[in-house]
């Protein structure tokens, strides 16, 4: 009976010259979002438009967002010791998850404003609210190129993004409303327009709560198919069975797996093995873009022996 563990660790030097890039990028934006966040508030309030005030809120949760996605990217980056060995990499998770469900409370206030200024109606100054939105528009359309090359890098910059996007046409929508408001004087565009904004928020934010708790419940990443894995796995050479497979992401850009595989009775030497586990691990890498690996090889089954199925059925050679 032997048994070989084997982690394999791929080089991450190009996402670590990255990350730099990607903080100066965010330290732009949210001093853009923050010039915006004010001059919406402030012309909101003074015009009455509670189509600006929303927009100013969602251009306020993108701040925070901002904020503490480069707070995130700070904490993400420390190694890992004794208490937490891979790291802090989920703080980025956690903070994401965060931001998306402060915009579903603030989705709800404006909801509730609405319905307010629906039965107490508030005239709207368009002369404060057209030239108010054209700068959220300029500003938001500005960081969205700021953050254009980077927007895949994790989960944080992919939150904030699709924030800027949604407030790039909450402006739209809010300077069109101001036109036809200055035209028809239907002040009640106002209000629908805000709803609108808030579907919008709540829409950007759900991909992302979902996203960071199957990342948090250790779900495999949607991009891999979980069977096709074990499958390729057992196709190998030398891999008569696999069992004990698990697959999670501990941060919304690096994929861990682990695996107990079984041998042909023949692949007893070192160097066969060797063999073996590199052959999984430039498979998983190539087919699946899997680099952080744990694979214990068994000459039995060694979970059957101890009353277990190491929480999923063996795949044999036989049954493909």
């Amino acid at each position: 009976m032997k048994e070989h563990i084997h982690n394999h660790n791929h080089d991450h030097h190009g996402h670590v010259h990255q990350q730099p890039a990607s903080r100066a990028r965010l330290a732009a934006v949210i001093f853009f979002n923050v010039l915006i966040t004010l001059a919406e508030f402030i012309g909101g309030l003074l015009s009455g438009s509670l189509a600006l005030v929303s927009d100013a809120w969602h251009n306020l949760s993108d701040v925070l967002s901002l904020m503490l996605g480069y707070a995130g990217e700070k904490v993400s980056e420390r190694q890992g010791g004794d208490h937490f060995t891979f790291g802090l990499k989920r703080f980025e998770v956690i903070i994401a998850l965060f931001n998306a469900l402060s915009l579903l409370g603030i989705g709800i206030f404006i909801v509730y404003e609405a319905v307010q200024r629906f039965l107490n109606p508030v005239a709207v100054d368009v002369s404060i609210m057209i030239p108010v939105a054209l700068i959220g528009l300029g500003g938001n359309a500005f960081s969205m190129l700021v953050l254009a090359r980077n927007r895949k890098d994790n989960l944080n910059l992919k939150a904030a993004f699709l924030h800027l996007l949604y407030d790039t046409i909450s402006s739209v929508a809010v300077i069109i409303t101001g036109i036809v408001l200055y035209f028809t004087g239907l002040v009640w565009l106002d209000l629908v327009i805000s709803i609108l904004i808030v579907v919008m928020m709540v829409w950007s934010s759900m991909g992302i709560i979902v996203e960071s708790l199957r990342i948090i419940l250790q779900g495999a990443p949607e991009n891999i198919n979980f069977e096709e894995v074990k499958v390729s796995i057992n196709q190998v050479p030398g891999v008569t069975t696999v069992h004990g497979l698990h697959i999670w992401s501990v941060n919304s850009t690096e994929v861990f797996l682990s695996s107990h595989v079984c041998l042909d009775g023949d692949e007893t030497g070192r160097g066969d093995t060797d063999e073996i586990i590199k052959s999984i691990n430039v498979m998983l890498e190539n087919n699946f873009g899997i680099n952080h690996t744990t694979i214990q090889l068994e000459n039995q089954l060694l979970c059957s022996l101890e009353d277990g199925d190491c929480c999923n059925r063996p795949i044999s050679k036989k049954g493909l």
